[in-house]
């Protein structure tokens, strides 16, 4: 793992382990999913991911105009990765990392880890995309025209496909460390193809790994998690042959 992603996850996991263990979760909406490790006390993260930039700001004007450079220059071949990235939000789109071996089908444990997971994704972004209700880029903007999957709802921030796509690579590298830079720019790279799409902007895809880090400090203290996480290693490492668990 690059150093300095190294230092500030090891700074996040102790800071969510002394903060999160104490502290009670402030639900902001009643109806808001919860997640399958969390479900008695999700955490809060408004104090840690700031609300999104104001729709009329440089920012966001900036973030536009970067929104349009990506329009007008991408590729067919970007497109359809963006596109087979949009309908696939679980650990198994990093297939293209761990080999074709890495499927559902021959990793059950590890797809039901990929499961529990992407649920705590989910209930995060939903609970700050209901608070912030920041119109869509191509919402705001009708230059913009999206390539992707499109929704009527107010709810940019933050992308929960980053959200999901740092939290399963956070997991994976759990499980193979010894491909956690190959893991992580897979991670990035899936995050980006949101504006690919041109269905977020870029601080949302900031915010979404943000998010993705505090969440992953608070399932490592879970004891739940961590025995999924065991079990999944032990599965992965094995069915794909990569030797004795190397784990962290």
């Amino acid at each position: 793992m690059n150093p300095r992603r190294r230092t500030v996850l090891a700074t996040v996991l102790l800071f969510c382990a002394a903060v999160f263990a104490q502290a009670p979760a402030v639900h902001r909406d009643a109806a808001a999913q919860t997640g399958y490790y969390t479900q008695s006390a999700p955490p809060d993260l408004s104090g840690i991911i700031p609300p999104p930039p104001a729709q009329n700001s440089d920012t966001t004007k900036a973030e536009l105009a970067v929104l349009h450079q990506i329009q007008q220059s991408r590729t067919p071949a970007q497109v359809a990765a963006a596109q087979k990235d949009d309908g696939e939000e679980d650990m198994f789109y990093l297939r293209s990392v761990m080999g074709a071996g890495f499927t559902p089908g021959k990793l059950p444990l590890t797809a039901a880890l990929s499961n529990r997971v992407y649920s705590e994704a989910a209930a995060a972004s939903a609970a700050f995309k209901v608070e912030f209700k920041r119109p869509r880029p191509y919402q705001f903007d009708r230059t913009l025209h999206p390539v992707c999957l499109t929704v009527s709802e107010p709810n940019s921030y933050p992308s929960g496909h980053s959200i999901v796509g740092y939290l399963e690579a956070l997991t994976l590298i759990e499980i193979v460390p010894e491909k956690s830079r190959e893991i992580f720019e897979r991670a990035d790279d899936y995050a980006h193809n949101r504006m690919v799409c041109g269905v977020h902007y870029p601080s949302d895809i900031a915010a979404s790994r943000e998010a993705a880090y505090v969440l992953f400090g608070y399932l490592m203290a879970q004891p739940r998690f961590q025995n999924d996480l065991a079990a999944a290693r032990a599965e992965t490492r094995k069915r794909l042959g990569l030797g004795e668990s190397m784990a962290h």
